[in-house]
């Protein structure tokens, strides 16, 4: 049978003991992935409801449908820069087929079994374009960072430096103070994280965007809110609609479907083996491609964006005691209950508080000791990762990976 999802594997041994760990570890990972599905969303170009959509659907469909018993899945921080350059040069409507296409390829995929083929990428392709798409969402983020008035942020590298700099004296000096507090706490809770055990458990993203949210609301500050860029988010489950398309536009969309079923699928299986290392584990590469790809088929239908397996989550998910893809589906019905109860206080969150979350994860998403100590790797090594880097950040993605390959 080829079809062996993981959530059909554990039952024999599942007692109340695991249940309630999952519940718990559900809940906290449905806490954190919050403002996380919200600014990878607004990032992206999309609204922040799309974010949460995805985060219920895809991350349902993945724990439900996957190869690995502890991923988290969602909308991750690795395709903002191709999302967005999806959505600027072809539309929502266009990013929605296109979704559909690369949840078809990684179906496919694990069809063919090429999952166990994704180890072998190279380490220094992995690091040249992870290290650059952080730095891209950095960049992409200094908006809302600093508050600047633009209303349409390029997705070229350069044309986005030189919007920037144009727009300079539109600074907003309380986005930035908004920012920089919510930064110093995200450093400050990850320093104390690594001193104490419990804190740990405590989501420092959700306490930083509350925090900004009661201070900013306290103080009327006047800055660009959820509420007054995108009129707040819809307490109510998404419908399903049909896509709309044209059949001209499947062959222009086919490059950008590759890459983020190759992006995607790097992503998902890099997670599930982090997983296994934290476990002591075992999930099935191609069964994890097969259920992402039903994950990125069907979401498009609600609304949602491209999802994959998620480091970060994942990690409070195992660190929080979840067992099982149990923890997987609670934290899907965490997210529906909150939008269904707390969606309007949403509209409060400030920007700027979610652009320097964005700005803390691309920090950590990059593994920069890795080019700082090029020197005492080989010439190979050296080579194709400054040229996946450069690629990445100056060119296109798909160039980056296919010089790299």
């Amino acid at each position: 049978m080829f079809f062996k999802p993981n959530i059909l594997h554990f039952w024999s041994t599942y007692n109340r003991g695991r249940f309630f760990k999952d519940i718990f570890a559900g809940i906290t990972v449905g806490i954190v992935a919050l403002p996380l599905s919200i600014a990878f969303a607004i990032a992206s170009g999309l609204k922040p409801e799309q974010g949460i959509f995805t985060a219920i659907i895809a991350g349902g469909l993945i724990a439900m449908l996957g190869g690995s018993r502890m991923q988290i899945g969602g909308p991750a921080g690795a395709f903002i820069i191709i999302v967005y350059g999806i959505v600027d040069r072809y539309g929502v409507t266009n990013l929605m087929l296109t979704t559909c296409m690369s949840g078809m390829i990684l179906f496919l995929m694990g069809l063919l079994r090429l999952g166990t083929l994704i180890r072998y990428i190279p380490v220094a392709v992995i690091i040249g374009f992870t290290n650059g798409i952080a730095l891209l969402i950095a960049l992409s983020q200094i908006k809302e960072f600093v508050g600047l008035r633009i209303e349409q942020v390029p997705a070229e590298f350069f044309e986005l430096i030189a919007s920037l700099y144009a727009h300079r004296e539109t600074m907003n000096l309380t986005a930035f103070s908004v920012a920089i507090g919510t930064l110093a706490f995200l450093i400050s809770w990850k320093i104390i994280q690594g001193k104490r055990a419990f804190f740990q458990l405590v989501p420092g993203a959700v306490l930083a965007m509350l925090g900004a949210t009661i201070v900013s609301s306290l103080f009327d500050f006047e800055l660009a809110t959820i509420g007054s860029r995108f009129g707040g988010i819809p307490g109510e489950f998404p419908a399903f609609r049909l896509l709309t398309f044209e059949l001209t536009n499947i062959p222009q969309l086919i490059g950008p479907a590759i890459t983020l079923a190759f992006l995607g699928a790097i992503e998902s299986l890099l997670c599930a083996r982090v997983a296994d290392r934290l476990v002591h584990g075992q999930h099935d590469s191609n069964q994890e491609l097969l259920g992402q790809g039903i994950a990125n088929f069907v979401v498009p239908f609600f609304g949602g964006m491209p999802a994959t397996g998620t480091i970060a989550r994942t990690v409070t998910n195992i660190q929080s005691g979840g067992n099982s893809p149990i923890a997987g589906l609670v934290h899907c019905l965490t997210l529906v209950v909150i939008i269904l109860f707390a969606a309007p206080l949403a509209q409060h969150i400030p920007l700027a508080s979610l652009a320097a979350i964005l700005m803390f994860i691309a920090w950590h998403m990059g593994e920069w000791s890795k080019l700082f100590y090029l020197g005492k790797f080989r010439w190979p090594y050296r080579a194709t990762l400054l040229s996946v880097f450069f690629l990445t950040v100056l060119v296109d993605l798909t160039i980056a990976i296919e010089v790299g390959l």
